[in-house]
């Protein structure tokens, strides 16, 4: 499920990244590709840094583990699967819902 956060990511910028540096060069810096709100004042700046942090924290914890262990070392109950589904729903939410501001 995790894995499709960047599938949508890489098709909404044209990014070619995985992990962390896609989700830093789609929605991170002072002009980002991808924003989830107008970035005009600082309580959505820091909205906007919280979802990196998330996606990113997402990635870490349950997108990388899944691709580089085997799945009899990686257990999840099904109160976690059905949670983590329900986090991965908000996050292509608000990608399909994020605008692409002005970069220049």
């Amino acid at each position: 499920a995790v894995k499709s956060v960047a599938d949508k990511l890489r098709k909404r910028t044209g990014l070619l990244d995985d992990g962390a540096i896609l989700v830093d060069h789609a929605f991170g810096g002072q002009k980002p590709m991808l924003a989830i709100n107008a970035l005009m004042t600082k309580s959505e700046q820091d909205e906007q840094k919280g979802f990196v942090n998330l996606l990113k924290g997402t990635f870490g914890m349950f997108r990388n583990p899944t691709a580089h262990e085997a799945k009899v070392n990686w257990a999840m109950s099904k109160e976690d699967a059905e949670d983590l589904l329900s986090l991965v729903s908000l996050i292509h939410r608000r990608i399909d819902k994020a605008i692409m501001p002005p970069r220049a």
